[in-house]
């Protein structure tokens, strides 16, 4: 897939020096990134950056798996508190996913709450009536539904041990989870804090693992510009290592009935689209997602993807902001000047290279509407 220049050349990381991340001695996270490098990210502009020859999207179906969550991040509303937090029966799952691929989605996207702690006995009690003995049990099932009804999985449980990422990775086309930041927020404060070095030893145990990722930063819940040219620094180091990364979101925090504290201007949303461009290697898409973000106004600040789009359900996460149909992807891409192509859940060339395990090959080669749909995309994207 082609990129936006600026990536390969502009930074590089070395160890020359250690910038302190919360957490990462706790899990054993050994990033380390030179200050010079930093400093150089953060005279970046849109002014240093191309933009991209052209612009993906996958067309997914959100399937809200668990709204249990360890976590209370005062910004969001995905999660819900114990007692009252939701957990859809395979029965569900199988709907929703069936619906989605009538509707020509190549994508189930399982959107989570962190791997909920004891706190959540309702939660826990319906999945053992179920038979399944956590909540990874549970989404390996409802991945291999997915798979049934003509989907390819991706999902984004959260942090992960090395464990519980591995008796769901065989079965997923891509995995994800959103680093966020790297620096201590009050936004994650409290007793059930995240920890941005778990956040990292997730992404980590995904390169060790050999699954295609997606990760990302949140523009505004109280980092600064330092911490968002270290968050991507982190990043791309760990790419570097394993060469998992499929695509990074620069993402704004949005307004909601949990958060009050703004959303970031377009110079803001603007200038760290363009560090992520400068900072990653050129293979490496930024997405920009088009029902949050301005993306009008950042394409040419090196936006290469915009992420995956649902004909049929809402974004789960950010229930009040519409996913646009592919009708406006369209317009902007005209409006841009490059074209737009759809693509799978993982990009092309983890398939080309072998990345995929069998589960997933066996999907998108199989002589049935679904494995013809899945190559539909990868013959439309070749052209």
């Amino acid at each position: 897939m082609a990129s936006a220049t600026g990536g390969g050349t502009l930074l590089a990381v070395s160890r020359l020096s250690v910038d302190v991340i919360p957490g990462a001695d706790a899990h054993d996270v050994d990033i380390e990134i030179d200050e010079a490098a930093i400093e150089r990210l953060l005279e970046v502009t849109p002014a240093d950056v191309e933009a991209a020859d052209e612009l993906t999207f996958a067309r997914n179906v959100f399937v809200p798996l668990t709204t249990a969550c360890r976590y209370t991040c005062t910004y969001c509303t995905y999660y819900d508190p114990p007692g009252e937090a939701s957990l859809l029966s395979l029965e569900e799952v199988r709907e929703i996913c069936r619906t989605g691929a009538q509707a020509g989605c190549t994508e189930a996207l399982f959107t989570f709450g962190d791997d909920p702690n004891d706190r959540y006995t309702a939660v826990h009690d319906q999945l053992s009536e179920w038979g399944y003995g956590s909540i990874h049990e549970y989404l390996r099932a409802a991945s291999e539904i997915a798979l049934e009804e003509g989907l390819l999985p991706h999902s984004n449980p959260g942090d992960q041990t090395r464990e519980q990422m591995a008796t769901v990775a065989d079965v997923n086309a891509s995995m994800g989870v959103m680093l966020e930041t790297t620096a201590d927020v009050r936004a994650h404060a409290g007793p059930r804090s995240k920890s941005p070095g778990q956040r990292l030893a997730t992404i980590r145990t995904a390169g060790e693992l050999g699954v295609p990722f997606t990760t990302g930063i949140l523009v505004g819940i109280g980092e600064d510009w330092r911490d968002r040219a270290e968050s991507l620094l982190a990043i791309r180091e760990l790419h570097e290592r394993y060469g998992h990364i499929q695509e990074v979101i620069v993402q704004p925090v949005v307004e909601n009935e949990r958060w009050s504290g703004g959303s970031p201007d377009l110079a803001t949303m603007r200038r760290a689209t363009a560090m992520a461009r400068a900072a990653l290697p050129n293979e490496v898409s930024v997405q920009s997602p088009p029902n949050l973000a301005p993306v009008e106004d950042l394409l040419d600040c090196g936006v290469d993807d915009l992420g995956g789009v649902s004909p049929v359900t809402d974004d789960h996460i950010n229930p009040e902001h519409a996913w646009p149909a592919v009708d406006r992807l369209e317009e902007l891409a005209d409006e841009a000047g490059v074209p737009l192509s759809e693509r799978l859940p993982v990009y092309d060339r983890y398939l080309e290279a072998g990345w995929c395990p069998d589960r997933i090959e066996t999907a998108i080669e199989a002589n049935d509407d679904a494995g013809r749909r899945f190559r539909a995309v990868l013959e439309e994207a070749e052209r």
